[in-house]
């Protein structure tokens, strides 16, 4: 595409973005994707003082489907610290893939930048879909023993796949550079070819996607359509604060949440509340699905964290929980710009997947815009199961502001060890016959590093797939039902509960893990009735 074609296209999506995002305020919201009419607002006033049977704090990859699945006997308030996916080409298109990691700002971009202390540039979703309103759309489940070590139930954990993958899931149409990028896998070795599968499997694959034939995004908010949807509120562009507690003489007990609006002054805060419903004897929760350095950073906010953590910013103490903003953790990648240099091609997500080493490494491509006109061609790979771990600190009391987390990507020397070898197999990727002859030979005599130089490159080099979780773990801060040790009637139900990343992506599993939870929620309450 030519620069002057490229300026209008850019042009005229953010244009129809603006009038999008204009426009909603205090309104239902329906779209084609399945949400129908499920009740969605910016307006504060609508639910300040209300009561519900649950609050959802965080309507992303997790925080949907759990909503969803709830409101077929509960009512649900689902709280988004940003707006709403529908109508805004950037995030539906799959023409427009990577640009919303491009259009950033304070308050309101459906992307959030921010960078660890590792250095390494970073982003979390800012909008209702969370993540997948953003990312790469690559769709794959979890591998048998990821699943068994989680000590989920089987049945109801292909059950949940299923119920989102009818949803959202289709089987892409490949592009013909991912069918280069599928060759150039093979020829590496990465053996063998298993086709078409969402099973997370040894060798060169072809996965699901969340795009569909006619190239549209569906989110996770589309799942909020599956509920009952007289029980769904969706409040928009507001950030909570903190979780309110009760204390009836013993543990501390969530009964709501204060919450302001994003762009908001803090001194201007809301509540809501928890109710106890009439189908039930129990009261319902708190559930924050706000995702890996949201959740953390809520409990800390709440006054459940690590002593140290809420002395320093004296912030009032519920319970002492060392565990909070622990195990934080992010697949170290490197990524090579196998193009000679930037120009404009149509942006391509990724749809292919190589996993080798023992599930150790995972090869993607992808191409990227890197400007309004100008993209890049990347062929990248992660470690899927580092021993690097690092830590989540509050930075300030503002909830809007990202909290500072450091992963210390390669800190250990097996790490390393392992992205040497990651490194080898990403330059006879890049080299094979069949990218070299797509790209003109550009790589075909490119120098072959050794393995002190390949070490070096990855220490200089170190980036993210944005996979990374922790930070609530089981059995730290939350028990096998997600509830949060040391009080009643709140619960984490995201990223943050994973000590390591699910198969090649995790998006399929913190789907189905909202879904999953959702169930296991509604028949706890009914044993309990």
């Amino acid at each position: 595409m030519e620069p002057f074609k490229s300026r209008n296209w850019l042009l005229s999506a953010c244009i129809f973005s603006l009038l999008f995002s204009s426009s909603l305020s205090a309104a239902t919201s329906s779209c084609k994707g399945g949400l129908q009419s499920v009740f969605m607002t910016s307006d504060v006033k609508e639910v300040a003082g209300k009561s519900y049977d649950y609050i959802v704090v965080g309507g992303g990859t997790s925080g949907c489907p759990l909503a969803a699945t709830l409101s077929q006997k509960f009512s649900v308030l689902v709280i988004e610290r940003g707006g709403s996916p529908y109508g805004n080409p950037l995030i539906l298109n799959k023409e427009y893939f990577g640009l919303p990691l491009l259009q950033l700002d304070e308050f309101s971009s459906a992307a959030q930048a921010f960078v660890s202390s590792d250095g390494v540039p970073n982003v979390r979703g800012r909008v209702l879909g969370g993540s997948t309103a953003i990312n790469g759309g690559f769709y794959s489940r979890a591998s048998k023993d990821f699943v068994e070590n989680a000590g989920w139930d089987e049945i109801l954990v292909k059950d949940a796949y299923t119920w989102v993958e009818s949803k959202l899931v289709s089987e892409p149409e490949l592009s013909p550079w991912q069918f280069i990028v599928m060759d150039g896998l093979l020829e590496a070795g990465v053996l063998p070819f298993n086709g078409f599968t969402l099973d997370h499997v040894a060798g060169t694959k072809i996965s699901g996607t969340i795009y569909d034939i006619y190239g549209m995004r569906h989110t996770a908010a589309d799942l909020l359509g599956q509920g009952n949807l007289q029980n769904i509120t969706v409040l928009l562009n507001a950030t909570v604060n903190k979780v309110i507690f009760k204390d009836d003489g013993g543990k501390p007990r969530a009964s709501g949440v204060e919450f302001m609006r994003s762009n908001g002054s803090m001194k201007r805060t809301c509540k809501v509340h928890l109710k106890k419903s009439k189908h039930s004897s129990s009261w319902g929760d708190v559930i924050l699905s706000a995702g890996a350095l949201g959740s953390p950073q809520i409990l800390m906010l709440s006054g459940i964290g690590p002593k140290r953590q809420l002395q320093k910013l004296n912030v009032p103490i519920v319970a002492y929980l060392g565990g909070v903003g622990k195990q934080m953790q992010d697949n170290p990648a490197i990524s090579l710009l196998v193009d000679s240099q930037p120009q404009w091609r149509e942006p391509d997500p990724p749809r292919v997947t190589g996993i080798t080493d023992d599930y150790q490494i995972i090869v993607q491509s992808e191409i990227v815009p890197i400007s309004e006109n100008l993209t890049r061609i990347s062929i990248a790979a992660k470690l899927a199961f580092p021993a690097s771990r690092g830590k989540l600190e509050l930075n300030s009391t503002d909830p809007r502001e990202n909290p500072v987390v450091r992963f210390n990507y390669l800190a250990k020397e097996q790490d390393l060890q392992l992205c040497v070898k990651l490194g080898h197999l990403l330059d006879q990727v890049a080299t094979s016959a069949s990218v070299t002859l797509f790209l003109g030979n550009q790589h075909k005599n490119s120098m072959k590093l050794n393995d002190e130089e390949m070490r070096e490159r990855c220490k200089k080099n170190v980036r993210t797939f944005y996979h990374y979780h922790g930070g609530c773990t089981v059995g730290s801060v939350v028990d096998k039902e997600y509830r949060v040790y040391g009080v009643e009637g709140l619960r984490v139900v995201d990223g943050s509960t994973l000590l390591e990343s699910p198969g090649t992506n995790p998006m399929a599993t913190l789907l189905m893990l909202g879904r999953y939870q959702g169930v296991r929620i509604l028949k706890e309450r009914t044993n309990s009735a």
